[in-house]
């Protein structure tokens, strides 16, 4: 499995919108067979910094995700309301499937 973690720093007014418009594709993604899970957390000392988790099951699957309605709606919704361009990290999963 691949994991992806994505870091934003949202912007002290948009907090709200921003959690509204990840959970919505959230939601949307979990109906997606190539993913495994898919969680926001937001920073405990800076409510402006969240964290994508997104639990992927095959190399495939992260570009299919990215094809979809929601992703897109998501990034367009989602990418005004970011404070800094956001950062992303790849990992593999050891000792999982």
């Amino acid at each position: 499995m691949r994991v992806l973690i994505v870091t934003i720093k949202v912007k002290a007014d948009k907090i709200a919108e921003f959690q509204d418009a990840t959970m919505a594709n959230a939601e949307e993604s979990l109906k997606e067979p190539g993913i495994a899970s898919f969680d926001l957390l937001q920073d405990e000392g800076d409510a402006t910094r969240f964290a994508l988790i997104e639990v992927y099951r095959d190399d495939a699957a992260q570009e299919r995700h990215r094809a979809t309605a929601h992703y897109a709606r998501w990034k367009e919704l989602a990418e005004p309301m970011m404070a800094e361009p956001r950062t992303r990290a790849m990992y593999r999963l050891l000792g999982g499937d």
